[in-house]
């Protein structure tokens, strides 16, 4: 799927339960600190994210910041946008694209046990959605990713 297919899809989350996303803003930085926690404590962080774990932890700050605020406004031009700079972003710094499945269930796993489970209902869709669509945010940030090399080759 390419990033207007992204985009269409994506624009199908609309409308976040407002209870949801107080309770999800409410418990952020417990949630926060849990998610790094439970992906630090994992043998195989250093294939995921390389020598780059104070990177990993503010990406995860920084990661639910952002949901927070596509739920309260959301916007999925944006949010398929941001996700594609992450991706190229953060693989230039050597974090391997099997890292973000790795964060979102992750993620899935601090929220179910934090959340009530409408709220947890609520937030599963986009973290759902992000997940069917790794394979997708790869390919389009590798081709961002190419045409970045291309060009500064070409200058």
């Amino acid at each position: 799927m390419n990033r207007e297919g992204l985009i269409e899809s994506a624009g199908k989350l609309i409308s976040f339960d407002s209870a949801a996303v107080l309770e999800y803003e409410k418990k952020l930085p417990i949630m926060v600190q849990l998610m790094n926690e439970k992906m630090e404590a994992r043998n195989d962080i250093s294939d995921l994210v390389g020598d780059n774990v104070l990177m990993m932890r503010d990406n995860h700050a920084n990661h639910a910041r952002f949901i927070l605020s596509v739920m309260q406004n959301f916007n999925a031009e944006v949010l398929v946008d941001t996700i594609l700079w992450v991706f190229r972003a953060y693989r230039s710094r050597n974090f391997h694209s099997s890292y973000w499945a790795a964060q979102l269930n992750t993620w899935l796993l601090v929220f179910e046990s934090e959340l009530s489970p409408s709220a947890y209902r609520e937030i599963w869709r986009i973290y759902n959605w992000m997940q069917v669509n790794i394979p997708s945010f790869v390919i389009c940030s590798d081709d961002k990713l190419s045409e970045n090399k291309s060009k500064h080759i070409s200058d």
